[in-house]
């Protein structure tokens, strides 16, 4: 073995050291001088021992040198460093596969076998009558289960462990519930050494697959979930319509990719525009198909002025889904800037907002909740709400990312003065700049923290 072996060359070269170093103090140091000079009699001594470990040293690196090239270079064993080298730069199954037939089988006429216990799962096995063989895979199977411990395991003919290597026809590694048999009738000639070393690469080589392998799922999950976020931003305005005597202008930042969050601007003739603004439940993918789902029903809805019919088809096309705790608030407004009037329902919905100009600054005027959620419960009895509107005022609808983000002492914005004079102040601007000067105060207001919500927003002004 070339642990043992090398050790025994140490130990040789050391002892020759030692043999020679007595010696060569016994003829340097003439007895003559010995009782004489104290320097002499520990100098000389001295050099010739550093000169002695020198030497030692260079022979024994070159006899271990020597050693390894006959154990790991020229005999049997180097098939099996050979598999370790290039199972160094293994990074998938594929490349594994590849290392397998070219070192193991073309090169040491051996036979392979890997199975994923776990799953019960064949991943790879050589095209002989050994590894193919489903009496050979039922029998290792039956002796060596998925709760084989880890580690390096010799087999014999009957495919059971067998203590002495020298009587093993074959070997297996154990790691994380996959097994890996090579079938080889020269196993006794394999330094046991190298197996400690094959072990260790093996399961370096399995955490390294299974690292870019999710790293693969995740970026091919990541285009997809892309690919989804940028479909439903395809439901949402790309471009605010140019609608005569109503100015608008809308924001949506969602928390993830996806998001429950939407909005809508759907002119109905010359003077009314429906504006809708909604949140659904949830986040991620459910809440993402319950959004497509509202914009599309309300979309293809012929009659949008009636507006209680409207919200009566969308509550109803969310509990056919029948996806569970999933609903929606929702706020629906049409503006008629002929009448100058604002009919609306608003389930549920953080009030939206009518900043109205008087002698003392901006008056807000909530558009408060007249139902209840939708989607989930019996809505119940559901009545228009109406509003007086006047040339210059600003309505501002936004979900609950906007009032309910928090400070560092865990107060809501939407319940500070700070969030209501932001409002008034900003009530005589153009609706974009009305958005920005409420997005920057949301991102102050968080400290710069990330946000725990989707943040979308939508503003029009009327008489413009």
């Amino acid at each position: 073995m070339y642990k043992i072996r090398k050790k025994i060359i140490l130990i040789s070269v050391y002892a020759a050291v030692l043999v020679l170093f007595v010696a060569l103090s016994m003829i340097l140091v003439p007895a003559s001088l010995r009782d004489r000079s104290v320097l002499i009699l520990a100098g000389v001594p001295a050099v010739i021992f550093i000169i002695l470990l020198i030497d030692g040293d260079i022979v024994r690196r070159a006899l271990r040198n020597h050693l390894r090239r006959q154990v790991f270079d020229k005999s049997e064993t180097h098939y099996l460093v050979d598999f370790i080298n290039k199972l160094r730069f293994c990074y998938s199954l594929d490349d594994f596969y590849k290392v397998i037939a070219d070192s193991l089988e073309s090169a040491a006429d051996c036979s392979v076998l890997f199975v994923d216990c776990e799953k019960n799962y064949i991943l790879y096995n050589s095209p002989n009558r050994v590894s193919s063989s489903a009496k050979v895979r039922d029998k290792l199977a039956l002796n060596f289960p998925a709760s084989w411990n880890d580690g390096t395991y010799f087999i014999d003919d009957s495919l059971g462990v067998v203590s002495s290597y020298k009587d093993a026809r074959g070997f297996f590694l154990s790691s994380d519930k996959q097994h890996f048999y090579v079938f080889c009738r020269y196993t006794k000639l394999f330094d046991l050494d190298i197996y400690s070393q094959l072990f260790e690469e093996f399961t370096r080589f399995q955490s390294r697959a299974k690292t870019i392998a999710n790293l693969s799922e995740i970026s091919g999950l990541t285009k997809e979930w892309q690919q989804l976020a940028d479909t439903q931003r395809s439901f949402l305005p790309q471009t605010m319509p140019s609608i005569p005597g109503l100015k608008l202008a809308a924001y949506f930042l969602p928390l993830v990719n996806v998001s429950g969050d939407y909005y809508s601007v759907l002119p109905i003739d010359r003077h009314k525009t429906l504006l809708m603004l909604g949140d659904v439940s949830g986040k991620g993918l459910p809440a993402a198909l319950i959004m497509g789902l509202v914009m599309n029903t309300v979309k293809i809805i012929g009659n949008k002025e009636d507006l209680v019919n409207v919200i009566h088809e969308v509550d109803k096309a969310i509990k056919n889904m029948r996806l569970q705790d999933k609903y929606t608030v929702l706020f629906l407004g049409i503006v008629d800037t002929q009448k100058m009037s604002i009919r609306y329902i608003n389930a549920s919905m953080s009030d939206p907002i009518v900043l109205s100009r008087s002698p003392d600054g901006y008056r807000i005027k909530p558009l408060s909740s007249n139902t209840s959620l939708v989607g989930i419960i019996d809505m119940g009895d559901v009545r228009v709400a109406e509003q007086r509107l006047f040339r210059g005022d600003t309505i501002l609808m936004a979900t609950d990312g906007v009032s309910e983000v928090m400070d560092d002492n865990g107060i809501e914005l939407g319940d500070t003065e700070l969030f209501r004079q932001t409002l008034q102040s900003s009530a005589a601007k153009q609706p974009q700049e009305f958005v920005e000067d409420i997005v920057n105060l949301v991102k102050e207001y968080s400290g710069g923290k990330k946000l725990h919500d989707d943040v979308t927003m939508m503003v029009a002004k009327v008489g413009y």
